[in-house]
């Protein structure tokens, strides 16, 4: 039996640290099954390990479905991670980015639909683009609706496309 020196010790990672690690290897295994193929493919994971996640998504049992997660998740501890976990949190980015870029035209079209021809000439200084006769009938479209049933409906719809594609046409 070889004996371990108290140097050897230290440089072990202790059994609560390489717990902590498996376990977030296992979650970051869950957060790839639920990306999509095309995602997956971007990633360039071992064939194991894209097997594993393939066969995930499809097991329906929820004891199959966890004995599939641990196994994806040690499999994960033979992967290299760092670049999982940059593809992940650009994922995320984007996915915020998004979300941030629907709540402001969200936001723009709530306004048009308050505020009226005021809000529609503070757009129209931001985005020439809006100006246009065609804007102006769709936001006073949007207010009547709004004024006649209280709720949004095709008319609104109709104002926040053409808001979203303003707004791309500008950051494009």
């Amino acid at each position: 039996m070889q004996e371990n020196s108290p140097d050897d010790v230290d440089e072990l990672p202790s059994k609560s640290a390489r717990k902590r690690a498996a376990q977030a290897a296992q979650e970051l295994g869950e957060q790839l099954v639920e990306l999509s193929d095309a995602e997956l493919d971007a990633l360039d994971l071992p064939e194991r390990l894209r097997d594993a996640i393939d066969e995930a998504k499809r097991i329906t049992s929820r004891a199959a479905a966890a004995r599939q997660r641990q196994f994806i998740g040690r499999l994960m501890r033979e992967v290299d991670l760092e670049p999982i976990r940059a593809a992940l949190a650009e994922r995320s980015l984007k996915a915020a980015a998004e979300a941030q870029r629907f709540r402001r035209i969200e936001t723009w079209r709530e306004r048009l639909i308050a505020e009226g021809p005021a809000a529609l000439e503070e757009l129209a200084q931001s985005y020439p683009d809006a100006a246009s006769e065609d804007f102006a009938r769709q936001v006073a479209a949007a207010r009547a609706e709004r004024s006649r049933t209280g709720a949004t409906g095709p008319a609104a719809r109709e104002l926040f496309r053409s808001l979203r594609a303003l707004l791309e046409r500008d950051r494009g």
